[in-house]
């Protein structure tokens, strides 16, 4: 076991019962200003000392939390000049939207119980002035922000006021300071995860070599939902409509956002079926150097949410004392998966499909590579990769905007679709055509 300490962001509606929401307000459109005069005073050409210091002076926010607001603008400059050799914009000089308060507890923001149960919010807007009030929210996230005001093991940290869909809303951070997660190497179950455009592929294989089972969860709503907004975005472009096209952007980050979580949510509570596992995924940091397929290819690839979906599945899965770890990528979407063979040639897949140039296996390609990714796992820890020759049968889930929908394929369980090594068909092509067909979305 190792100790690590977990920060989770608990999201609260506010209830004001003194001051007002034009005091929340106010607070934002300070931080705005202090947000923009960093940005100006850094295209001018000054020491980050001396910005420091001048805005924190004539600021009227709270001098800690002005301190925050300073540190976060010149860490999206710092952001910036450290990517910009992989094409990162620069923040732009003003921004005309609302930015968030940032403020450390007992200093720009308090929370207390009081004795009916109710978590009570104050908000300091500026020196001695305060909004205060109730905090709205889950259950769950009541009892866990109640728990860390209580409790040792926990620390309520930065919170950041922000305004959404009209409505003001505290994201508050809360930390368990020693929270117990195993170490990759004592892992009883090994899961290989192959993030794509569209899908997840998961394969859990025991250390023995059993694939225990598999998953392909589909997530076809922000790929279609990214490209609708993309193309709107353009067209606004075009028109000369930015305030629109800032809107659109906002909309499609907290589809993507909100979707993204539940998909990590939906992957931990499979992967928690399991003795000890471990979560495994490729090491994509180097992705962008070797992606070149044209313009329309590489906006859509450079621009995947790959690393986001990584972050919460870990981050959600350390909450379960579950570890991760990451394996060299090279060859997992192509290589043979059985051991008597492990064949690697790009033309053995074509788009969902593998099939093995060599000794005829075929699979959902997402599924294969999920099993690469675990033999993989072996191979770096310096252990005997277990023998494998078939893969039991694929299961498909698609995640709609209606909720969690459930279907089989037809992948069958010895070479995964009735193909034998030699590459004779045992059924017909009607057959072998409906094994492949995307899972219809259900509405509920």
């Amino acid at each position: 076991m190792q100790d690590s300490e977990l920060t989770q962001t608990l999201s609260f509606g506010l209830t004001i019962h003194e001051g007002s929401s034009d005091n929340l307000l106010e607070g934002c459109l300070e931080a705005r200003r202090i947000r923009n005069e960093v940005n100006r005073l850094d295209r001018e050409g000054w020491d980050w000392n001396d910005i420091h210091d001048t805005v924190v002076d004539t600021a009227t926010h709270v001098k800690n939390t002005t301190q925050l607001l300073v540190q976060k603008a010149l860490t999206e400059i710092e952001t910036y000049i450290d990517h910009k050799d992989d094409g990162w914009g620069r923040p732009f000089p003003y921004i005309h939207e609302l930015y968030p308060m940032r403020m450390n507890h007992d200093e720009g923001y308090a929370l207390t119980v009081d004795d009916s149960g109710n978590v009570r919010f104050r908000v300091s807007y500026k020196p001695y002035n305060y909004v205060k009030g109730v905090l709205r929210g889950s259950p769950g996230h009541l009892n866990r922000v109640k728990n860390a005001l209580s409790s040792d093991a926990w620390r309520v940290g930065v919170a950041e006021l922000v305004q959404k869909h009209n409505e003001w809303r505290l994201h508050v951070t809360v930390t368990h300071k020693q929270r117990m997660v195993r170490a990759p190497k004592e892992a009883g179950t090994v899961v290989g995860v192959d993030i794509n455009e569209d899908c997840v592929g998961l394969a859990a294989m025991a250390r023995d070599g059993d694939v225990l089972d598999s998953l392909v969860l589909e997530y076809p709503d922000i790929k279609r939902l990214r490209h609708e907004y993309f193309t709107k975005r353009k067209r606004m472009q075009k028109v000369g409509q930015t305030a629109f096209e800032t809107v659109v952007r906002t909309k499609e980050r907290d589809f993507v956002h909100d979707h993204l979580h539940k998909v990590s949510r939906d992957v931990t509570q499979w992967v928690s079926q399991f003795n000890d596992p471990v979560i495994v995924f490729e090491d994509l940091k180097d992705m962008r150097d070797s992606i070149d397929y044209g313009t329309r290819m590489n906006r859509r690839l450079h621009s995947l949410p790959f690393a986001a979906l990584r972050d919460m599945v870990t981050y959600k899965a350390a909450w379960e004392a579950i570890p991760s770890d990451e394996v060299d990528p090279e060859y997992t979407s192509q290589r043979c998966p059985r051991t008597k063979c492990l064949h690697s040639e790009r033309a053995n897949r074509y788009k969902k499909r593998f099939k093995c140039k060599e000794c005829g296996f075929q699979d959902h390609a997402d599924r294969k590579a999920a099993v690469c990714v675990a033999q993989e796992w072996f191979d770096e820890q310096d252990e005997n990769v277990p023998s494998l020759d078939t893969l039991p049968r694929v299961r498909k889930v698609r995640r709609a905007a209606s909720g969690l929908c459930e279907e089989a394929d037809s992948h069958g369980a010895i070479f995964a679709s009735g193909v034998h090594r030699h590459g004779s068909s045992t059924r017909g092509n009607r057959q072998a055509r409906e094994e492949l067909k995307t899972v219809a979305s259900t509405v509920d």
